[in-house]
């Protein structure tokens, strides 16, 4: 008998394991291990389908695997509790609209207070963009070599600091370089979106990316809000200021934040990259892959040659143009909203300003409560934004989404040619600026979606960049050419927009139902594809 067991335990031994899909259900819960071990057996043997058809046990997320990315992981843990409060957290650093927004406020009141000629003016609203176009490059490098969390605090803490010192500027030229400073640290915010989308599960993307622009716009209405009660009483240096506090919020808060397992499997740190799913799975309550999670190490990060491969060279030249014309046509509308309002209609527009040049350069109008009160309704045309371009992203897909946006604000503006009243022109611009702000929206959720984890950031911050080219433009089209034709000035912004959206319908790669590829040495989607598309066995 002695001698028989002995024999047994010098045998090799198969490991069994079903195959087929996992059922959730309660009574998975009852199977028990199916596999019997025997030591000596190569790692290479396939795995033997046993032919009971029973299920595999819930603990399985993927039964016919040994190993899984993190993309599996990702999809078999799901939107949960996690992703949740990342969208909250995610959500105070786009707050940051406020920063924006605050521009065509601050303009008109120090125009008047410091008696400021019109070039002056523009430059003070242009100098942010400078600051944004400057950093934007230098932040996606910064989260593709050393991680989005990294990136993302940093820039956060650099906005919160100079945002709050630029309200105690005591001259121009002081706060001109101070709101420059504060541009230098919006440019790193986008990269919010890069690390939240890389814990977003394919089906959920592009909603959840859209609904944290809800932040954006809430950001943008309170801070119209916070003017009308914070202005009349307390001055703009306190409106720069108390604008400050959803970064400060999220500056405590952002401690919480995990790094993206994406980046720390690219880097090479699996240990930690397994540990922060295994955190998202017990927060959701989800089973956690069954298996070894693969690491694909890749050393040449955040690399620009990495945007011209044969792959992505179209790709990025026309989404640089569409990301510029994006924040061109919105931030011009944005400033062009406070003219047109002072003005009361189109046609009324010239004849004002030459009047005002007639009487003197330095001649200004402060923001009354009923520019407020038109300002606060064309801001809120970003939530029924948010609202058109969630419902037809995932219809049309994302590259039809940009283009309808480009054509509905070209078209809009071409409308503003006729003599319309106060009550017309405030219809138009809200579903012009409803209509570019959702195209803007598009844009970010489709450019992290379009560039693998390697240059993802990097891809994202260089559109960034382009952006605020546009926007850095903006001001002396919105402001100074004004002066001369408002004509002129809204056939730039309409053919601007008639070519992005013949930009976007040319890009090579519709995302749309894709998964997000992880390095950059691979074909694009090949994570997703490849795994898909073999049987077992």
């Amino acid at each position: 008998m002695e001698e028989d067991l002995f024999q047994l335990r010098q045998l090799p031994v198969v490991k069994f394991r079903r195959t087929g899909e996992s059922s959730r259900s309660e009574e998975d819960g009852i199977s028990g291990e199916h596999e019997v071990q025997i030591e000596g057996v190569r790692p290479e043997l396939e795995p033997v389908e046993l032919g009971d058809g029973a299920a595999v046990p819930k603990e399985f997320a993927n039964p016919t695997d040994d190993t899984f990315m993190v993309e599996d992981a990702v999809e078999a843990i799901g939107f949960g509790k996690f992703q949740w409060k990342l969208s909250v957290i995610t959500g105070l650093a786009w707050a940051n609209a406020m920063e924006m927004m605050i521009l065509s406020i601050l303009a008109p009141q120090l125009h008047c207070e410091w008696r400021l000629p019109s070039w002056q003016v523009a430059l003070l609203t242009s100098v942010v963009f400078v600051g944004m176009m400057s950093s934007s490059t230098l932040w996606g490098n910064i989260s593709d070599q050393y991680g989005r969390k990294t990136g993302l605090k940093i820039s956060v803490l650099w906005t919160l600091y100079y945002g709050i010192l630029s309200g105690f500027a005591p001259i121009y030229s002081w706060i001109l370089v101070l709101r420059g400073l504060v541009g230098f640290g919006i440019g790193g915010v986008p990269q919010s979106v890069t690390l939240y989308a890389e814990f977003l599960p394919m089906k959920a993307r592009a909603k959840c990316i859209l609904l944290i622009e809800v932040f954006w716009a809430l950001g943008t209405v309170f801070e119209v809000l916070l003017a009308v009660v914070v202005m009349p009483t307390l001055g703009w240096r306190w409106l720069l200021i108390l604008s400050a506090l959803p970064l400060l919020l999220f500056a405590g808060l952002c401690f919480w934040l995990p790094e993206s397992a994406r980046y720390d499997v690219l880097s090479g740190n699996q240990e930690k990259a397994l540990a922060t799913l295994k955190r998202i799975a017990t927060e959701n309550g989800a089973p956690m892959p069954l298996g070894k999670l693969v690491v694909s190490r890749q050393e040449d990060r955040g690399k620009m040659r990495d945007l011209f491969t044969p792959h992505f060279r179209w790709t990025t030249l026309l989404l640089w143009f569409i990301w510029f014309s994006n924040a061109f046509s919105y931030y011009g509308l944005v400033l062009l909203t406070t003219e047109l309002f002072q003005a009361g209609d189109v046609c009324s527009i010239s004849s004002r300003r030459q009047e005002v040049k007639a009487k003197c350069s330095l001649t200004c109008e402060y923001l009354t409560e009923e520019d407020y009160t038109d300002l606060l309704w064309t801001t809120l045309s970003e939530f029924p934004g948010v609202l058109v371009t969630l419902w037809i992203i995932d219809r049309i897909g994302r590259k039809k989404t940009m283009a309808l946006s480009f054509l509905v604000f070209s078209f809009c503006s071409l409308l503003l040619f006729v003599c319309v009243g106060r009550n017309v022109l405030t219809v138009l611009l809200f579903i012009a600026r409803a209509f570019i702000s959702g195209g803007f929206q598009a844009a970010y959720v489709y450019t992290p979606e379009v560039y693998p984890t390697a240059t993802r950031a990097l891809g994202l911050g260089t559109c960034s960049g382009m952006a605020r080219v546009g926007a850095l433009i903006t001001p002396f089209i919105a402001q100074v050419m004004l002066e001369s034709s408002v004509y002129l000035t809204l056939l730039v912004y309409s053919g601007c927009c008639l070519l992005a959206a013949l930009a976007s319908c040319f890009l090579p790669i519709e995302t749309k139902g894709r998964g997000l590829q992880e390095s950059s040495h691979k074909e694009w989607g090949q994570e997703m594809v490849g795994r898909g598309s073999h049987s077992p066995g």
